[in-house]
């Protein structure tokens, strides 16, 4: 099946090319572009009345979209920033401990990585990584690590962005989340509408963070952070955005909203939320939920996996695979290879017409809605030819 007529705008731009980086930059589709416009267009017309409209209308359906989504109980607990690494930043900054006592990976993206080793070399933060090899162990080694205690923060990705491979003890951590401490983070980015995702039963003890920038199809800006009722009431970083409704705080104290809304920052680009509201309108009118795409994902990630386990996609053979695709478990929507020749095979692919991306050693190819068999036919035969 095929669906690339959701994409006919950004696939027009250059129909020579395979594009196969849908886990790093997904190509928007038709909808964004009428999101976008739409953005301009009410800016423009509301003019000094927009932020009515943002904050009456535009956000309540974002909100809802990401509540639906998860699976959350109200989507008052969500709020939007730019980037995730915004939220981060508000949920340390509450955090009433210096040095603060984090329990991580080796794995994080770099946004936690970089901020985090500048917070040690300050003296702000004690952190405690560990090692995502071996992968086989990896989940019983980390529920081990947070049960035995002294942590402040626990923060961890549902899927990691390098090598794939998802957390699968995600209730396990919030069992042990507590307003006092510990708190719990899940950076779902490469999560998030990548497979159906239920926090029904954990969302009231543990942070969610993710955005539009890949499989939610909506570009950059437009990243949120769901915040569970009780913890981290008063986050010293704030904008202004936060003092506006239900208020509560010490009296003569600063005031912060009593739901998702105290993690609000200042003013803001709305344009990404624009296209989210489009893109996820668009599903919903073609009837592809997230578990479709998934679906339609995990097909053609299975057809490419077993060509190059047969040998049909050249040397691609000689890597590693280290997130093959096994059981119905949350997972990337990529598969990644580890070999010492990755980045030389990405330029190679790169000028064949082939997208795909590196991470160190890892080259990894993703998988979206805007492909469809042939491609992959086309991807086999190209991996053949050139590496």
């Amino acid at each position: 099946m095929t669906h690339k007529a959701l994409f006919s705008r950004a696939l027009s731009l250059d129909p020579a090319r395979l594009h196969f980086a849908a886990h790093s930059h997904h190509l928007w589709p038709d909808a964004s572009f009428d999101g976008q416009v739409r953005a301009w267009v009410e800016a423009n017309k509301f003019a000094d009345r927009k932020w009515d409209l943002i904050f009456g209308e535009v956000v309540p359906q974002a909100q809802a979209h990401v509540a639906r989504e998860l699976n959350l109980p109200s989507p008052d607990t969500v709020v939007f920033a730019p980037n995730t690494h915004d939220l981060l930043l508000r949920i340390v900054s509450g955090v009433e401990k210096t040095p603060v006592r984090i329990l991580s990976t080796d794995g994080e993206f770099h946004s936690f990585r970089r901020q985090g080793q500048r917070w040690e070399e300050a003296g702000e933060a004690l952190i405690t990584r560990v090692p995502l090899e071996p992968f086989e162990t990896f989940d019983d080694r980390f529920v081990t690590a947070a049960r035995g205690g002294g942590f402040d923060l626990i923060v961890i990705s549902q899927v990691f962005f390098r090598t794939g491979q998802g957390f699968g003890r995600v209730a396990d951590l919030a069992a042990l989340a507590d307003p006092a401490g510990p708190w719990v983070v899940i950076d779902g980015y490469h999560g998030f509408m990548a497979t159906p995702i239920d926090l029904s039963t954990v969302a009231d003890r543990i942070f969610y963070l993710a955005g539009g920038y890949k499989y939610a199809m909506a570009g950059e800006g437009v990243c949120f952070l769901h915040a569970p009722d009780g913890y981290c009431p008063r986050p010293v970083i704030t904008g202004w955005f936060a003092e506006f409704g239900d208020l509560s705080g010490p009296p003569g104290g600063v005031q912060y909203r009593s739901d998702g809304g105290r993690f609000w920052g200042a003013t803001f680009d709305v344009t990404p939320l624009y296209r989210f509201n489009a893109v996820r309108e668009m599903l919903d009118e073609a009837e592809l939920s997230t578990a479709d795409v998934s679906a339609h994902a995990r097909g053609l990630i299975q057809r490419f996996e077993t060509a190059v386990a047969e040998g049909e996609a050249g040397r691609l053979s000689e890597a590693r695979l280290i997130n093959p695709l096994t059981g119905d478990a949350a997972r990337a929507r990529f598969l990644a290879f580890r070999h010492d020749r990755a980045a030389a095979w990405k330029s190679r692919l790169l000028d064949a017409g082939v997208v795909t991306d590196v991470r160190d050693d890892v080259i990894r190819f993703g998988f979206g809605l805007y492909q469809d068999a042939a491609d992959v036919e086309r991807l086999i035969e190209v991996c053949k030819r050139v590496l």
